[in-house]
């Protein structure tokens, strides 16, 4: 797949009257993505915030989405976990550089299923299911050879199997609002956004000014 150029338009984001689906039309613009970026066309920031209301962003990757929303997995004691612990809200964003597209999303956060962190992290590699266990991510690390070292002894201790830690599971978040953004000439974009008042309830549809 060919990237636009600057002379012609990305494709046209569905009328608020065609689309009804942004889970479908998510769907699609990931798997494009997946033929066109050249690496991890699953990343995507996400935004968390204290009680303080102080933003925090970083990049995880999408590990699952569907009509109940965008999952990833990570530490929960990291301070993205420690954030949504308190506040259990957050926004994510995937831009697609090589499309010129980007998707946006907000909502309410609720875990993962034990069983559903389970079977994703049974299917990483051994040497990330052991960084699981030597990380005690977020906080302070006096050397390289500190991680090393603790990462030696996880192998240690699991010789065989590597069992998921009690601390790294997944989170889900519920949109209420999903942006569709697409690049057009002279930055006059295309934005659709669909909202809705719940994580149950039905989406509307609307245009936005660039």
């Amino acid at each position: 797949m060919q990237p636009p150029t600057p002379d012609a338009p990305a494709q046209d984001i569905p009328s608020p009257h065609d689309a009804t689906d942004p889970i479908t039309l998510f769907g699609q613009w990931l798997e494009a993505a997946e033929a066109s970026e050249i690496n991890d066309a699953n990343a995507m920031a996400i935004a968390t915030a204290a009680t303080d209301g102080l933003p925090d962003v970083r990049m995880v990757l999408l590990k699952g989405f569907d009509a109940d929303g965008f999952v990833f997995y990570t530490n929960t004691q990291s301070q993205k976990g420690t954030e949504l612990r308190d506040n259990m809200q957050a926004a994510g964003v995937l831009h697609w550089k090589s499309l010129r597209r980007q998707v946006r999303f907000r909502g309410p956060v609720e875990p993962t299923t034990a069983a559903e962190a389970d079977t994703y992290f049974a299917s990483r590699r051994r040497d990330s299911r052991l960084g699981a266990w030597a990380s005690r991510q977020s906080r302070p690390l006096a050397s390289r050879a500190e991680l090393e070292e603790a990462v030696a002894r996880e192998a240690t201790r699991f010789p065989d199997d590597v069992p998921r830690p009690p601390h790294w599971s997944g989170y889900r978040i519920r949109p209420l609002s999903i942006e569709f953004w697409s690049d057009r000439p002279f930055r006059l974009h295309d934005r659709l956004v669909f909202q809705r008042d719940k994580p149950e309830g039905d989406w509307n549809t609307t245009r936005l000014y660039p």
